[in-house]
């Protein structure tokens, strides 16, 4: 579809114009990936977004979900939500990327199946960790040593109390 445009008086097609603000949201969401965005561009166009003109919005659209993606943390499948981070992300993305698919992709559902056992496996290397430091403090605590910040704040609150006096 042609317009004139009301500035200049230059016929514009509408579909120019579209994908032109489209890559251009493509190029600002670029910074939201830092060193993974080969991989989310390589996963992108998994979805035959080919040729870039035609179908730049799509490629937006995908764009955009990976970035929410990278920016929450955090993906729901079967009604169960997920946290990943970015590098479980970027390595569920290479997973992805190197089997080889017949067809092109339609939704990201192989890419969550992915994500879920590696959330999985984030979560209970986190779970065990935080047990870990917790026995680690208990027995901090049991041999009679003190947390170094818990010791400068009681400081603090002592000569605060001193001063108080004075």
């Amino acid at each position: 579809m042609k317009f004139r445009c009301p500035y200049c008086r230059r016929e514009c097609d509408f579909q120019d114009v579209q994908a032109d603000s489209d890559m251009a949201a493509v190029f600002q969401m670029i910074p939201a990936f830092g060193r993974h965005f080969t991989l989310v561009w390589a996963y992108v166009q998994l979805f035959s977004t080919t040729p870039l003109r035609m179908k730049s919005k799509k490629l937006r659209i995908l764009v955009n979900e990976m970035r929410i993606l990278y920016e929450e943390g955090r993906f729901s499948y079967q009604k169960k939500q997920y946290r990943i981070s970015n590098d479980g992300v970027a390595r569920a993305l290479d997973v992805v990327i190197h089997r080889n698919f017949e067809t092109a992709l339609t939704n990201h559902n192989y890419l969550k199946v992915i994500m879920v056992k590696i959330a999985e496996e984030e979560e209970r290397k986190a779970g065990a960790q935080a047990e870990r430091d917790l026995r680690q403090k208990e027995e901090r605590l049991m041999s009679g040593c003190r947390d170094d910040e818990t010791t400068a704040q009681n400081l603090k609150h002592v000569r605060a109390a001193i001063e108080a006096i004075k």
